[in-house]
């Protein structure tokens, strides 16, 4: 029986015509491993993000612009219908747009968020609610690698904290205990839950025991609270409107700033040493790159990868989040070559950065689409604003006065990094999540791209930090100057580039 008919006989048993597959799992994380993923099981899509809606007569996949392309070329469109998010959509008013009035949606209670739940519902949308997932494959947690590492206690940090919380995001959890498991790919997070009652935190496996002998009130985030929890504390509940460990672990300590600080120094040796790799060896592939990469960040000290390195020649490198690294793509002379990657090192801190290198001698159209995104980079990252909504459209204001025909950027400028690579606050992109201030020690990217699927793509990413109300780059990898056109340059964007000729 193929997934797809397991998922259809699924239905027909709950009587569903509409049903919600996830790409996530109970603890709601951004990146779920494959197998563990019923969204991929169903459809062979491997991003990161992007979820199903099952109707009687179609398997529909959401996605958006990061991910247009590699939807294209991984599912079956005999079976699968890929739907393209385009900038500023909101994939649940799609979503509901495919569901009849007088339907009923099935999702999955414990892999979607109660602020997910009540959006839909407040849509008009009428849910059932699902405990078990017939395409799940859970694997049991291992949490003999968990380590600790240094930072504030946890009694300095929940000081503050009168009431009693339960905490069901992974990386709050890991932040709160100074804790992390390296034993997996892409990740430093352990799993557990966790509740600070009393002036003390603990962990805990399931809620069900505290919930039952707990007889006040039980603080929760909705944005990162599943609907089976929620519902779980019933009339206990006391919704937040923010975790203040969220908060708290948006901004970085002093501490925190000094280990990204040394963490961007191995990261840009490691970049700049597989640069020196495209530039010496002949006949590789985006695989030798992407394996070589590797050994170069283990050489520098990492402890893993934290995410999966993207390696991406010529027309792959349009796809915003490809993930193939094949060996069949060999480098030749002219090829163009994006590289985004980064790692964890001690503290578990996800460093992210993105180069374009190119084999030989570019193009003029590789170094114009080069110059234009340097020049989104450098207004972007100059700029005196206070919101990442704000940081986003100067980097949009920029490309609209230096178009280039048939490239498009379809994803936002930027987002926060931690514990986990996206992380949020802050994030810099046309959603009203990003028109919350910057503050000082936040961490983020900026990374604007142009892509072309027919030519090639150019991203380039600095992760940064603020500080006195300056974006400061931890990022010093200096840019490529055969693929820079200086005549497109402004002399203050000339001025503005000398910051990073470090490397």
């Amino acid at each position: 029986m193929t997934n797809l008919q397991k998922i259809r006989e699924f239905m027909n048993e709950q009587g569903l015509n509409f049903l919600l597959v996830n790409s996530t799992n109970k603890y709601l994380v951004e990146y779920t491993p494959l197998q563990e993923n019923s969204r991929y099981a169903l459809t062979g899509f491997s991003g990161s993000t992007g979820d199903v809606l099952v109707t009687p007569d179609a398997v529909y996949l959401f996605v958006d612009g990061r991910y247009h392309i590699q939807a294209d070329l991984e599912v079956d469109h005999d079976i699968v219908t890929v739907m393209k998010l385009q900038t500023g959509q909101i994939f649940l008013d799609e979503l509901i747009k495919k569901i009849p009035e007088g339907e009923v949606l099935g999702i999955f209670s414990k892999k979607n968020s109660q602020k997910r739940v009540e959006y839909l519902q407040e849509k008009g949308v009428e849910l059932r609610f699902l405990k078990d997932d017939p395409l799940d494959n859970n694997i049991e947690y291992d949490s003999s690698n968990i380590v600790p590492v240094e930072g504030v206690s946890v009694e300095e940090k929940i000081k503050n904290i009168e009431d009693t919380i339960l905490i069901t995001n992974l990386e709050e959890v890991s932040y709160l205990f100074n804790l992390r498991d390296f034993s997996k790919n892409y990740s430093s997070k352990i799993q557990s839950k966790a509740v600070i009652i009393n002036g003390r935190a603990r962990l805990i496996d399931d809620i069900d025991d505290f919930v039952e002998c707990y007889n006040g009130k039980i603080g929760v985030d909705k944005s990162t609270i599943n609907a089976y929890d929620f519902a779980l504390i019933g009339d206990k509940v006391k919704v937040l409107k923010d975790s203040p460990v969220k908060l708290m672990k948006s901004v970085k300590t002093d501490d925190e700033i000094a280990h990204y600080k040394d963490a961007f120094r191995r990261t840009d040796l490691a970049v700049k040493a597989i640069r020196d790799y495209i530039e010496n060896n002949d006949n590789i592939s985006e695989f030798d790159i992407a394996e070589q990469l590797e050994k170069e960040f283990k050489r520098y000290g990492a402890k893993s990868l934290s995410f999966k390195s993207i390696v991406a020649k010529d027309k792959n490198s349009a796809l915003a989040h490809y993930s193939k690294c094949s060996k069949d793509e060999i480098l030749k002379d002219g090829s163009l070559v994006l590289i985004d990657c980064g790692a964890y090192y001690e503290q578990g801190l996800a460093t992210d950065i993105t180069r374009v290198f190119v084999k030989g001698e570019p193009s003029e159209l590789q170094k114009k689409v080069y110059t234009t995104v340097l020049k989104m980079f450098l207004n972007a990252y100059n700029a005196k604003l206070s919101t990442g909504y704000e940081i986003d459209a100067l980097a949009r204001e920029v490309y609209s006065q230096n178009e280039i025909e048939g490239f498009v950027f379809n994803h936002g400028l930027g987002h926060g990094i931690g514990i986990n690579v996206h992380e949020y606050p802050p994030n810099l992109s046309k959603n009203e999540m990003a028109k919350v201030e910057i503050k000082d020690g936040m961490c983020f990217t900026i990374e604007p791209g142009l892509y072309n699927e027919a030519h090639f793509g150019v991203r380039l990413e600095n992760s940064c930090y603020m500080k006195d109300g300056k974006i400061n780059s931890f990022v010093k990898m200096n840019y490529e100057k055969k693929l820079i056109d200086f005549s497109l340059l402004t002399e203050q964007e000339k001025e503005w580039l000398k910051e990073f000729e470090v490397l």
